[in-house]
């Protein structure tokens, strides 16, 4: 087995990420496999300098460690998103010769405009309309000057796959998102190709993450079947919420690693809270990680939701 936790250092680690972390580590590590922390800082525009060593620190002060990263290397280095544009490059080269790629001159506002419904679509915006896919290549050799976007052809019908955790799963993507980004505007990976090929490359057997990120996963389903690549299992756990039931956010309090390491919390304390919130541990226990890890089970993850 080989696991991953993939930040985005975009910053500081809330305790939504840190339970996330944990569950990747903790699933990883009770089947003696090997946990790979990843970078993932495609998103230019909110990335700041320090963020990435600040959540390093912020995962090993909770007591988490990896095989293999940014920082220690391994045989699939670099471990950070930005130095490895060459592979998206010919992922792209590939999808293009498969001819299920085309270019996107649409704003996010025509998208909005000419959308008939509001789907949750690409880039957490409606879904495409399919403007650009039938353009004339005549007018697609006079309008590309480099500000293209690249989308990826969602077919028709349903894709259907097994999450560990919420069992089969059927979504119809082109009726859902349509025609998703894979290349941005401005010539970077866009997240859902940039993951798979990551992911493929070194070896992912198993990716847990947040339930957020679900309807991402028939996209990226696509991307593996068109490379001819193969996909991991997933396991999406819960989201952590707060007394309210929603999303732990900053109106619940202090929610981040770095404050609660600044107010003198000890880290088993963190670890404990977040194990007793997918009952791993009895509320108030305080635990370090390697103490939860003959305790792991995914059904228990499973019978919170």
């Amino acid at each position: 087995m080989r696991g991953r936790f993939a930040p985005s250092p975009t910053g500081d680690l809330h305790l939504g990420n840190a339970r996330t972390a944990l569950l990747a580590w903790l699933h990883a590590r009770s089947a003696g496999g090997r946990f790979v922390l990843r970078v993932e800082d495609l998103d230019f525009g909110r990335v700041r300098p320090g963020n990435m060593e600040a959540q390093l620190e912020d995962l090993r002060w909770l007591g988490l460690d990896w095989d293999e990263g940014p920082d220690v290397g391994g045989p699939c280095a670099p471990y950070i998103q930005s130095q490895r544009q060459e592979l998206y490059e010919d992922a792209l080269r590939r999808l293009a010769a498969a001819g299920v790629l085309f270019e996107c001159f649409c704003s996010r506002k025509e998208i909005s405009a000419a959308a008939s419904a509001p789907h949750a679509g690409d880039e957490d915006g409606p879904a495409y309309p399919g403007t650009c896919r039938a353009l004339d290549p005549s007018d697609v050799k006079r309008r590309s000057r480099g500000t293209s976007a690249l989308r990826f052809i969602a077919p028709a019908g349903e894709v259907t796959f097994d999450d560990l955790i919420l069992g089969t799963r059927t979504h119809a993507p082109s009726l859902e998102t349509g025609d998703f980004v894979v290349r941005r505007k401005d010539g970077v990976a866009a997240y859902q190709l940039a993951v798979v090929v990551d992911d493929a490359a070194m070896g992912i057997t198993h990716v847990v993450r947040g339930d957020d990120l679900l309807s991402s996963t028939p996209r990226q389903l696509l991307i593996y079947r068109a490379l001819g690549l193969r996909p991991p299992a997933w396991v999406h756990v819960p989201l952590l919420l707060g007394p309210d039931g929603e999303r732990l956010a900053k109106r619940h309090g202090s929610v981040t690693l770095r404050e609660h390491r600044e107010s003198g919390i000890p880290p088993a304390a963190i670890v404990g809270r977040l194990a007793a919130s997918i009952g791993l541990a009895e509320p108030g226990d305080q635990l370090m990680p390697e103490d939860l890890v003959g305790r792991f089970k995914l059904e228990k993850i499973g019978n919170r939701e």
